[in-house]
C-alpha cells in the first residue's frame, strides 16, 4: 500500500470527526490494550531475537509502561478533553472564555530501537487519546519488533486510522516529504536535525526526543551504598542503551576510591554475565564495534571484556578519565561508565554548564545547599536526586529534552497536550454592550 494513499485516507477519515468522539477513542484504546496483552508472547519473542532482552525486562521497561499509558488515558480522558473555563477580562464583560483541546489531525511517530515498543507505542497512544490519526514508523534496526508491531496493528486497525509503516532510511526519507500535522521523533541529535529540517518545509511542528551526555554527580554527602546501587542499575539497564542513563560520573575526590569499590561490588552482585537474563546484547555489530573502540585499556578500573559473537560487552568502569578523552566527546549509549573526579562542587557544576544541555542529570547528596545549586543552576530535560532513570515512571512529570537534547515533552497529560491544539473561544452576550469600541 502506497504511503501517500494511506496518509490521504487518514486525512479523509479525520475530516469525518469520528476520532474526536470519546467513545471512539476509548474503544480503540481498549482494543489496543487487549491486543498487547493477548500478544505478549509475540512481543517477547521478537525483542529477544533483536537483542536478547528478557521477558522480565521487556515487561518492566516496555509493556508495563504502555499498559499504564493506556489506563491513564482511559481514566482521565473525560477530564483532559473537557473545555477549560478561564477568567474573562473586564473589556470582554459580559462574556465567557474557554480553552478547547483540539486534535491536530494526522500524526507521524518515528520510534527508536533501544526501547522499541515503549518509544513507538507510547507516543502513538497519546496521539490517539488526543483524537488524532497516526502513522507509526518503528526503527528498522530492531527489525523483529518492527514486524511484530506491524502485524498486530495493521491486521487489527483500519489503515485510515492507525498504520505501521515498515522500512529503513529510504522509507523514512519518503515519509518526511509528506505533510503531517505533527511529527514525533525519538533518536539521535544528528537525525533529529534532519527531521527538523524536513518538517520546516511544511511548517510542521515537532516533538524531538533526543539525547546527550547525561551526568551523575556523587558528593561526599551522599549515601554511597544507595548511590552505587542505583547508578549501576540505571547505567547498565538495557546494557546502557537507554537515553536517560547516566553517561558519565563526576565523583568528589575524597570519596572516589571508596565509591569505585562500591560500583564494582554491585556490578558483581547483579551478575551481568553474557547469558544473564537481566542483561541485553548490543543491538548490532556497528554499535558493538563503536563501543569497543571507546574502551581505553589503560583506564579500565573494572570490566573491559567483550564477546563479539554474542555482541556482549561487560559493564566497564573507566577511571582517571579526562574531558578531552574520546569517550567524553559524544553520547556513549552503551555499558561503559567513565569516572571523572572533582575537588570543588561549584566548579563541577560550572563544567557541566559549559557543555550542551543534557537530556537527564542526576545528583546524589543529602546536602540541601547542593540540591538547590543543582536544580537552580543546571539546565536539563529531567532528572533525579538520589536515584536514576525513575523520573520516567511518574506520569505527572513531563518527559523531554532541552536545547540539543530535544524539543517538547510527553507522558500523561503532557502527551495529550503534545498532540492537541489549545483552541481559545470567547463567547459574548448580545445585550448590554457599550458603544466605546465603535466609531466615530
Amino acid at each position: 500500500m502506497e504511503i501517500e494513499k494511506v496518509l490521504q485516507s487518514q486525512r479523509d477519515f479525520f475530516k469525518t470527526q469520528q476520532t474526536k468522539n470519546l467513545s471512539f477513542r476509548r474503544m480503540y484504546l481498549e482494543k489496543l490494550r487487549n491486543l498487547i496483552i493477548s500478544n505478549e508472547n509475540v512481543l517477547y519473542e521478537a525483542i529477544h531475537k533483536d537483542f536478547g532482552k528478557s521477558k522480565f525486562d521487556t515487561y518492566t521497561t516496555e509493556i508495563s509502561f504502555i499498559l499504564k499509558d493506556i489506563d491513564y488515558y482511559l481514566k482521565n480522558l473525560k477530564a483532559l478533553t473537557k473545555p477549560k473555563k478561564v477568567s474573562t477580562n473586564l473589556v470582554n464583560q459580559l462574556g465567557s472564555s474557554k480553552i478547547y483541546s483540539d486534535p491536530l489531525g494526522c500524526i507521524l511517530v518515528i520510534g527508536a530501537w533501544n526501547y522499541p515498543y515503549q518509544l513507538s507505542l507510547s507516543p502513538m497512544i497519546a496521539a490517539i487519546a488526543a483524537g488524532n490519526c497516526c502513522i507509526l514508523k518503528p526503527s528498522e534496526i530492531a527489525e523483529n519488533t518492527m514486524q511484530a508491531m506491524s502485524q498486530i496493528i495493521n491486521e487489527n486497525f483500519p489503515s485510515e486510522y492507525l498504520y505501521v509503516y515498515e522500512g529503513g532510511i529510504d522509507e523514512t526519507t519518503e515519509l518526511l516529504k509528506l505533510k503531517f500535522d505533527k511529527i514525533f521523533f525519538t533518536g539521535s541529535t544528528k537525525v533529529g536535525k534532519i527531521i527538523y529540517k524536513a518538517a520546516a518545509e511544511h511548517l510542521t511542528p515537532v516533538v524531538l526526543e533526543l539525547g546527550g551526555k547525561s551526568p551523575a554527580i556523587v558528593t561526599q554527602h551522599a549515601n554511597l551504598e544507595i548511590a552505587a546501587k542505583r547508578i549501576v542499575w540505571g547505567k547498565f539497564l538495557n546494557a546502557g542503551q537507554t537515553c536517560v542513563a547516566p553517561d558519565y560520573l563526576l565523583v568528589e575526590e575524597s570519596i572516589q576510591e571508596q565509591f569505585l569499590e562500591m560500583l564494582r561490588k554491585y556490578i558483581k552482585e547483579f551478575k551481568y554475565s553474557p547469558d544473564s537474563e537481566q542483561y541485553t546484547q548490543i543491538i548490532n555489530q556497528r554499535n558493538f564495534q563503536r563501543l569497543t573502540k571507546l574502551i581505553d585499556h589503560k583506564k579500565i578500573y573494572f570490566g573491559g571484556n567483550f564477546e563479539e559473537e554474542k555482541r556482549y560487552i561487560e559493564p566497564t568502569i573507566l577511571n582517571n578519565v579526562d574531558w578531552e578523552d574520546e569517550i567524553m566527546q559524544e553520547e556513549i549509549f552503551g555499558p561503559l561508565l567513565p569516572v571523572i573526579s572533582y575537588k570543588n562542587y561549584n566548579i563541577a557544576l560550572n563544567t557541566i554548564l559549559e557543555l550542551e544541555k543534557p537530556l537527564a542529570a542526576y545528583l546524589f547528596t543529602n546536602n540541601t545547599e547542593e540540591k538547590e545549586h543543582f536544580t537552580q543552576r543546571i539546565s536539563f530535560g529531567s532528572g533525579c536526586i538520589n536515584d536514576t532513570v525513575m523520573q520516567l515512571s511518574n506520569d505527572n512529570l513531563p518527559f523531554g529534552g532541552v536545547g540539543t537534547s530535544g524539543i517538547g515533552n510527553y507522558h500523561g497529560k503532557f502527551g495529550f497536550e503534545a498532540f492537541s491544539h489549545q483552541k481559545s473561544v470567547l463567547e459574548k452576550t448580545t445585550w448590554g454592550e457599550p458603544n466605546i469600541k465603535y466609531p466615530p
